[in-house]
């Protein structure tokens, strides 16, 4: 192994121990400290559960074959209680869900300081100073006596990475870390993962961000259902892709889209507001804002982190009343006609129930008919096979798609789409923002799309109102 190699691993699979099915069919990848590795990939393609297999940290029901080296440990692949040892000290993971990661009962200077006091053995008032002095670093002092639920996710993440990075790992894996944040959160979690490869740390990523990837540099490894289809210097396989699939991901980036022309031109007003404010607390999001949707029309709510486009959205949805100004919807239309499509489509189904359930449950309460369901989900191409699976047990994309026929059931005058791809890859964010625009357009229905990210505000909306925190 070379001196400057950290992380090794050779002919790593993953295989499922009742089937025998290889999930992850034989990796081989190498890692130098201070540099980076982007596993780059669709959801599925098998980069989270390399990353585990590296980890030791497989699901029951998996094992791991090949071998890996970590710094100077060399270990059988299947072994994975000898690598619990590592953990913290030698190998860290920032996970994809940095709510999920912190303890909802602790204030954010006690997270950053247990991984002080615990992992790298300072006595407790020393853990709690380096905790406050990580946590002034990146300017967030003033959330060290805040709980999770008082902080952005933006701040989430990066009390999430100090947690991890606290104890002074020199493998740290980083897990979709640019999910669902804005320019300016993506940016601040490119700098902390370049500071921390200045100072001697490797850095492993999985993403399907193609842009992260182009900006963290060092190499990147494709993968496509367990298999990794091409590898190398990151800017070379980007610029020159030799896979079929590598050229589908760069073309699928929001960056390549064409701007999305609809068939009609935007009809009568839906919706509207007047010179409306809105504040929570001290903290006013907006004064004055008006504007206006109309059907048929895509318009992108655009900003940064805080600055209102969610309760914008449902302020126009009714779902908020405004502090002042007026908020009207057009006449004649039921409450139903104006609907929400959510960011994160796990959180809008019930998880022990059936989609099939689901469907039917809205197809009773508004007394519709079953048999416009078929057609509506043949046309957003979900098999009729995938009603019987829980929400868990499809893609991330095929649920977004459900969450979408349940909205378009009810034949709504205007959807508020919440971010409603930023949790899914570039292929599947396409595919699932096509269907969005060309089931609205059909039907004349208005869509607000709140975006963070400018080039899909530019492809697929006719106009945008920003806000600004």
């Amino acid at each position: 192994m070379s001196e400057q190699t950290y992380l090794e691993a050779t002919n790593l699979a993953v295989i499922e121990a009742n089937s025998g099915a290889r999930l992850i069919k034989g990796a081989s990848l190498r890692l130098a400290t201070g540099g980076a590795l982007t596993l780059l990939g669709e959801s599925g393609s098998g980069k989270s559960l390399l990353a585990h297999a590296i980890m030791g940290t497989l699901a029951a029901g998996l094992r791991a074959e090949g071998t890996i080296r970590i710094g100077e440990h060399r270990y059988d692949a299947g072994d994975q209680a000898g690598r619990q040892a590592l953990w913290g000290r030698d190998v860290a993971l920032l996970p994809q869900e940095p709510w999920l990661a912190l303890d909802p009962t602790m204030r954010v200077q006690q997270q950053v300081a247990e991984t002080h006091a615990l992992v790298a053995g300072l006595p407790a008032t020393a853990a709690r100073e380096a905790a406050l002095r990580d946590l002034a670093r990146l300017g967030m002092q003033h959330a060290a006596p805040l709980y999770p639920h008082q902080i952005s996710g933006g701040m989430a993440q990066r009390v999430a990475f100090l947690a991890t990075h606290a104890a002074g790992a020199r493998l740290l894996i980083v897990d979709e870390p640019t999910k669902g944040l804005d320019a300016g959160r993506r940016a601040d979690m490119l700098a902390m993962l370049r500071a921390a490869q200045g100072e001697g740390m490797a850095v492993l990523c999985i993403t399907h961000d193609v842009r992260l990837a182009r900006a963290l540099g060092g190499n990147v490894a494709v993968m496509l259902d367990g298999d990794i289809v091409e590898q190398g210097d990151t800017h070379t396989v980007l610029a020159q892709p030799t896979h079929a699939y590598t050229r589908a991901l760069l073309a699928a980036d929001p960056a390549s889209w064409p701007a999305w022309k609809p068939d009609t031109a935007p009809g009568e007003i839906v919706a509207r507001v007047d010179k409306v404010a809105k504040a929570f607390g001290p903290c006013a999001l907006f004064t004055s804002i008006s504007a206006e949707i109309r059907h048929g029309e895509i318009v992108a709510i655009t900003g940064e982190s805080g600055a209102g486009k969610t309760t914008f959205g449902n302020l126009l949805l009714g779902l908020l009343r405004p502090d002042a100004g007026t908020v009207t919807r057009a006449s004649g239309l039921p409450r139903t006609a104006f609907q929400k499509l959510y960011q994160d489509p796990a959180a809008a189904f019930a998880p022990g129930t059936s989609l099939e359930t689901a469907l039917r449950d809205v197809v009773k309460l508004h007394g519709l008919a079953w048999d416009a369901v078929p057609p509506l989900l043949a046309r957003l191409r979900l098999g009729a096979h995938l009603l019987a699976r829980l929400p868990s047990q499809v893609s991330g994309g095929e649920l977004q798609r459900f969450a979408l026929a349940r909205v378009l059931l009810l034949k709504p005058a205007l959807i508020f789409a919440d971010e409603p791809t930023s949790r899914l890859d570039p292929i599947t964010q396409q595919e699932t923002l096509a269907l969005l625009l060309e089931t609205a357009s059909a039907s004349g229905c208005a869509v607000l799309l709140v975006t963070h990210d400018a080039q899909i505000a530019r492809a697929v909306a006719q106009r945008q109102i920003g806000l600004h925190a």
